[in-house]
């Protein structure tokens, strides 16, 4: 009967432990955890390979590297480290489930994202837009053209936890879920000399004595806390006053305690798993994020290198220009028509340029090989990629019409459509959760606690006692009949309390925990709007390049027209000349800026992964 009871008491309360019985799952009403697109067993035995990935050698053509931006962003889907180390995540997410189902607290997520490289920007020529007047020339006012120069645009974002570096409180422990089994085994000889020789009829007490005991113990969701514990001793002594030598005893115990305020709660004890959960889903997220930054870097370096072919196709031609400006001053000399100052003035111009086109040319090298850290696994350090040169296929290219929507229909899509907004909302969600463990300390703890035990004794009659009979006699059965028929049983039920006076820790922890909870939700709300201040600021640069091609060529025709009259001299010719080859640089530049910013509003509403055709289970697997 004992045991059936027990019994009963044990399926009732496994039925609340996570992880155990039918109802040992999620808590009712909570999403599914969102899990890696794959086995996590799978995931877990991933190891990384250095080697590059087959697209890489299939697009090596005589030692060049020719891509398209759909190439780019697939070998940087196959090959970017960043990504592989981000898919190493979702199995670590998979472990803090495990962990908080058994009970322990977690050690967190890393919010930590690496952007690609800033590279070296484009054409790095300035966009002037302000006009050269009719008697001098002026370099005018300059607008970013460099992503690093657009503020927040290119602004890194290296955490994005919303606590920062401030862990919250643990809160009230969590009940360990995972049931604990003991056992002890022991044998012992203790000799005690006896102050009187009335207490065991001898001067020198001499015991033996062995131990077997067993336990089980383990916590609940409700915060009930089980222990069942079955002792048994053997003992055998050399006293004459004992009725029994050796004798045997044993108990079968149950204690159970419910906390009736602190630590009370299904939710309460829960919500570690909970805040896994909700990590699982912060970690998809969060390669989301990687995801979508490794892509807009790569749109912007394969854009950049784009603009810099073109700005050294630029310097060549102005190089021509000015050898023939040259030539033609040569001959002007040499006729006498021209004073030999202008020749000189004509050999410093061709000089300039072709200093230009070394520096162009320097950092189209420079950009390729930034770009070939992104797109393979060992970046330079390869020889078969060091000796690449890459090609893009690829043009620029600005649509006549520029789509018109309000601003607040930018700022709905981001809200919805943004991963790090998203796991911002999953952080704030945890913070909250994590409150109540916070509050809970604030109370008194109350506990109500209940014990039943059987107990039996056995043993053998000691010869030299004068005890008139022997009521339990016997052996081991005798005494496993007495507990379970329960013979000698005890039961008790009892209320414990502990009040705090004073409980400032937990007030701390409580006002602490409650203020990261604004901070987060401004934090969300600030995200927004330096996405919307980078749109602006990309379509202004935009703007800017568009009237500075205008305004060059408006003042080179009006110049050339003045010399043809003999208004001018080939001084202001030549400076217009540079002037008009600034023009068309900085117009590359901003075709440039316009494709950056334009991957940059994709990217603040988060839409630059459906805009490119990239699927998450395809990125997860490596492929595009």
């Amino acid at each position: 009967m004992a045991r059936s009871a027990l019994s009963t008491i044990l399926v009732i309360l496994m039925a609340a432990s996570p992880g155990m019985g039918a109802s040992g799952g999620q808590v009712a009403g909570s999403a599914a955890p969102a899990g890696p697109p794959q086995p996590a067993s799978e995931n877990q035995r991933r190891r990384t390979d250095f080697s590059n990935s087959q697209r890489f050698r299939d697009l090596l053509r005589a030692g060049n590297l020719y891509i398209s931006l759909s190439d780019a962003l697939a070998l940087a889907i196959e090959n970017n480290l960043d990504i592989e180390l981000d898919r190493y995540t979702f199995s670590i997410a998979d472990t803090e489930v495990l962990r908080a189902k058994g009970g322990g607290t977690l050690r967190g997520l890393l919010f930590t994202l690496a952007e690609p490289p800033a590279g070296v920007g484009g054409p790095l020529s300035p966009l002037v837009t302000n006009g050269a007047t009719s008697s001098s020339v002026t370099a005018g006012s300059t607008v970013a053209s460099n992503a690093l120069e657009l503020g927040v645009l290119g602004e890194a974002q290296t955490n994005l936890s919303v606590q920062g570096t401030i862990p919250q409180s643990a809160g009230a422990p969590v009940p360990a879920f995972d049931p604990v089994v003991t056992g002890l085994v022991n044998w012992t000889h203790q000799t005690d000399p006896q102050v009187s020789y009335f207490s065991y009829d001898t001067n020198s007490l001499v015991t033996s004595a062995t131990n077997a005991n067993v336990g089980y113990q383990q916590s609940f969701s409700t915060g009930t806390q089980v222990s069942v514990n079955f002792d048994n001793n053997h003992t055998k002594l050399n006293s004459l006053s004992n009725s029994y030598n050796p004798f045997t005893t044993s108990a079968l115990g149950l204690t159970v305690t419910q906390p009736l305020w602190r630590g009370f709660g299904i939710n309460l004890n829960r919500r570690f798993i909970r805040i896994a959960q909700n990590e699982q889903k912060i970690t998809s997220l969060l390669f989301q994020q990687q995801l979508i930054e490794t892509v807009y870097g790569v749109i912007r370096l394969y854009t950049d290198l784009v603009a810099l072919n073109e700005d050294v196709k630029v310097k060549k031609e102005t190089l021509a220009l000015a050898e023939k400006l040259y030539a033609d001053t040569k001959a002007q000399v040499e006729e006498g028509t021209l004073a030999p100052v202008e020749m000189t003035r004509a050999n410093a111009q061709v000089f300039a340029s072709r200093q230009d086109l070394i520096n162009s040319t320097g950092l189209l090298e420079e950009q390729e090989a930034i770009l070939k850290t992104v797109l393979t696994r060992r970046g330079n350090e390869d020889p078969e990629v060091a000796g690449a040169r890459i090609i893009p296929t690829d043009t620029l290219s600005i649509p006549e019409k520029e789509e018109t929507r309000p601003l607040q229909e930018f700022l709905t899509a981001a809200v919805a459509s943004r991963p790090d907004l998203g796991q911002a909302r999953l952080q704030v969600e945890n913070s909250e959760i994590g409150l109540a463990g916070s509050r809970t300390l604030l109370r008194p703890e109350i506990d109500l606690v209940g014990v039943a035990q059987n107990a039996g004794l056995a043993g053998m009659a000691n010869p030299l006692s004068q005890a008139p009979s022997i009521p339990y006699g016997g052996g081991y059965g005798d005494v496993l009949n007495q507990i379970l028929t329960r013979k000698f049983p005890t039961y008790g039920i009892g209320v414990q309390v502990a009040l705090p006076l004073r409980n400032r820790v937990a007030e701390a922890d409580v006002a602490r925990d409650e203020l990261q909870l604004r901070q987060s939700e401004v934090r969300v709300r600030l995200e927004v709007e330096d996405a919307l201040i980078a749109m602006r600021r990309a379509r202004s640069s935009y703007e800017a390049a568009v009237q500075t091609r205008k305004f060059q060529q408006e003042s080179l025709e009006a110049e050339q027209a003045k010399y043809e009259v003999g208004a001018s001299t080939s001084f202001f010719v030549i400076q217009y000349e540079s002037l008009l080859a600034q023009a068309r640089s900085t117009e590359v530049a901003a075709m440039s800026a316009y494709v950056k910013a334009r991957a940059a509003l994709q990217r603040a509403t988060g839409n630059i992964l459906s805009e490119n055709n990239i699927s998450m289970d395809a990125a997860y697997k490596a492929r595009k």
